[in-house]
């Protein structure tokens, strides 16, 4: 259970960082205001042609009788955009975080040298072409993961009482999960962490990511909510990072992360900092 406070202590943590630092924060804020304008456009298509979409794709409901055709369809329709809202939440990170590598790569290692004892932080020696090669690649392999379980719970969802109750929130753990990745990958990456090893990395202290990502993602569904968060998000997750890897974080800064960044714990192996 500690790990769960340690989590959400990252979290705040990356709030009350930017909140002193108001100049990264309006950076980091174009790149989410960018990419909330592409996802409202579609939720939007989504929302008026949905209906439209189900009736295609269900020719055989159409000799239905009432009212068993508009509750069938009517169903799906609410199905398909409640899916689509999850995918919105899921990649919406991805997305953004792809628009503004330049600028969440400057602030996570700000964020990064403020907690530092020796006031530095790990650089990256790629290019930026490089850089955003490896972090869309990468960004599409999660995106693959993720929809792969978005399919499996809009199946689940099927299931009488499971689909109503413990699908959801499954759901939101996985969002948590995969929003963790995506943001910590930033911190991450610039130290040469891969993706298999970062999974690893995250797969071996869930509580710590959910923790972290669940409530993220809840606040996530509020409107607007995530583009005023993603810069917090950003150095949260930088926090976050550190704990993960067990490096040694100041002590104005592991307060904010609610305990010590070094626990002792062992390293998964492939992982470097």
């Amino acid at each position: 259970m500690r790990d769960l406070g340690v989590g959400f202590g990252c979290l705040l943590g990356g709030q009350r960082w930017v909140a002193r630092h108001g100049r990264q924060y309006g950076f980091g804020l174009l790149p989410g205001l960018i990419t909330l304008v592409l996802y409202a456009a579609a939720l939007v298509a989504l929302a008026v042609w949905g209906e439209d979409a189900v009736t295609w794709a269900t020719p055989f409901a159409d000799h239905w009788s009432s009212p068993w055709q508009g509750l069938f369809r009517g169903f799906l329709t609410a199905v398909l955009f409640a899916l689509g809202l999850l995918l919105a939440v899921l990649t919406f990170t991805a997305v953004t975080l792809l628009i503004g590598q330049p600028f969440y790569e400057s602030l996570s290692e700000k964020a990064d040298a403020d907690v530092s004892p020796d006031g530095t932080a790990p650089r990256s020696d790629l290019p930026l072409r490089r850089e955003l090669w490896i972090a869309g690649r990468d960004s599409l392999r999660v995106l693959v993961r993720a929809g792969l379980w978005g399919v499996l719970l809009f199946a689940l969802g099927f299931v009488p009482l499971v689909g109503q109750t413990a699908v959801p929130v499954l759901g939101f753990f996985v969002t948590g999960f995969f929003l963790t990745e995506e943001l910590a990958s930033v911190a991450l990456q610039r130290r040469g962490v891969e993706l298999r090893a970062r999974l690893a990395l995250l797969r071996s202290r869930k509580t710590l990511v959910w923790g972290f990502g669940t409530p993220l993602g809840l606040a996530f569904l509020v409107p607007f909510a995530a583009v005023f968060l993603m810069p917090g998000a950003v150095a949260g997750a930088t926090l976050l990072a550190r704990e993960l890897l067990g490096e040694e974080t100041e002590e104005d800064g592991t307060e904010d992360t609610g305990g010590s960044a070094s626990d002792g714990r062992p390293r998964p192996q492939g992982v470097t900092s």
